[in-house]
């Protein structure tokens, strides 16, 4: 069922506390634990990534090469795919492709009247590591979200980590790998995926950059080897806020609300709505729909501890409840959503409009679905071309704007007790 609460009500303020420290135990579980799978792939290579894949994967190979499938399998399995599937991952691929085009960053330069030529070098990175969790949790869609960016801002060579269960391969990734253009896919998950591809092994070369969701064990290694190497976020679970009015379809709300809830018992699906009219239709919609969904199960168990129907007393108390939140996936479904935009501040992707439904995001609109979660999107934004180049300053000075500039520089230096930094700008007097 799906609860009611009132914006001030202590039931409220109880469940939006509980919401808001959602997760911050589960790391604490996993940190000895991931920490020794990092140190024994750093320290024993490709051995223990063939322990740990027969360990947790139940999947045994004699040698690391049989973890390594290459493009002609990739492209033999998406020749083998169903039409409707191919026709499917190829629209979504084109479509993601065209909207991370129009992100591309150029270098640019520009001259002052001295002869100063200032500017920005954009460079992409040598070699990215994609995540694509495997089994059930296996994802055409994630792969091409974070593939895809990679090679449209230049990346030279993207491979992707995905684990094979008992040694089933989906076939649909690797139809979706072979459209997205990935160079390697290695059989291999969890923690110690990650540890390879930012230490490298014999097997796996090390990567610049690390991508993709995972469960805590993947995100906990994430950022336990920030630095090592660069990542894209920390990725928690999937969360979906709703902001509606009373023209809001009830069967449209409690049908959005499902489409996370079904992720994960830890994903929150929520309603905030000035109407408690709708709130109490879109409660008795959730029951109908759930009646027969396959993922009614963790659906319920997600919506008992982080869904919700928040009737707040006005619109605009309820889109400062949700640039409190920062969701993930906003929807707004107003009168004039177009009119509520300017005034939401933090959100990972915003949905105005009935026709524009969260799904729609995770596979075809063609914007990134890899999106900030947990409130992070007060200050992270979601994947895209720019966070696989990186930027260097271009600075050339002729005779004369060193000459203009040179004062102030020697100035700051012997305030600042540099002597060295003056003496470098006096030397060429």
């Amino acid at each position: 069922m799906l609860k009611i609460y009132k914006v001030g009500d202590f039931s409220f303020t109880h469940w939006l506390d509980r919401l808001e420290r959602r997760g911050e135990v589960l790391e604490s579980r996993v940190v000895e634990e991931v920490r020794g799978i990092i140190e024994a792939v750093r320290t024993k290579g490709d051995e223990a990534l063939l322990e740990y894949t027969e360990k947790w994967d139940d999947f045994r190979i004699s040698s690391p090469q049989e973890l390594i499938i290459e493009r002609s399998q990739m492209e033999a399995a998406f020749l083998s795919l169903p039409s409707e599937l191919r026709l499917a991952l190829e629209k979504a691929s084109d479509r993601i492709k065209r909207f991370h085009e129009v992100q591309r960053e150029n270098s640019w330069f520009f001259c002052e009247e001295n002869g100063t030529i200032l500017g920005q070098k954009v460079t992409p990175l040598d070699r990215v590591g994609a995540y694509v969790p495997g089994g059930r949790a296996s994802y055409p869609s994630s792969l091409l979200m974070n593939v895809i960016p990679a090679r449209v801002a230049g990346v030279k060579e993207v491979v992707v980590c995905s684990p094979t269960p008992r040694g089933e391969v989906n076939e649909a990734l690797l139809g979706a790998a072979y459209l997205a253009q990935v160079d390697r896919i290695y059989r291999v998950g969890g923690a110690q995926a990650v540890a390879a591809m930012a230490y490298g092994t014999r097997l796996i070369p090390p990567v610049d950059k690390i991508v993709g969701p995972g469960n805590i064990y993947v995100a906990t290694a994430k950022k336990m080897l920030y630095g090592k190497v660069d990542i894209d976020m920390v990725a928690g679970p999937s969360e979906i806020l709703v902001l509606a009015d009373d023209t809001a379809p009830p069967s449209y709300v409690a049908a959005d609300l499902l489409s996370q809830a079904e992720h994960d018992p830890l994903a929150s699906a929520i309603l905030i709505t000035p109407s408690m009219a709708l709130a109490e239709e879109v409660a008795k919609e959730v029951e109908n729909l759930l009646e027969g969904l396959t993922t009614s199960s963790t659906a319920r168990d997600s919506l008992a501890e982080y869904g919700g129907a928040v009737v707040c007393s006005t619109l605009e108390e309820g889109i400062d409840l949700v640039n409190r939140l920062a969701p993930e996936h906003l929807e707004i479904l107003t009168r004039d959503p177009w009119g509520v935009l300017p005034l939401v501040d933090h959100a990972g992707a915003i949905f105005l409009g009935v026709y524009s439904p969260e799904p729609m995001g995770d596979y075809m609109a063609g914007p990134n679905h890899v999106l900030p979660t947990g409130g992070r999107a007060r200050f992270s934004s979601p994947l895209g071309t720019r966070d696989f180049v990186k930027y260097s300053s271009v600075i050339s000075l002729s005779k004369g704007a060193f000459r203009e500039l040179q004062d102030g520089v020697v100035t700051l230096a012997r305030w600042e007790g540099l002597p060295a930094h003056a003496r470098a700008v006096k030397i060429r007097e």
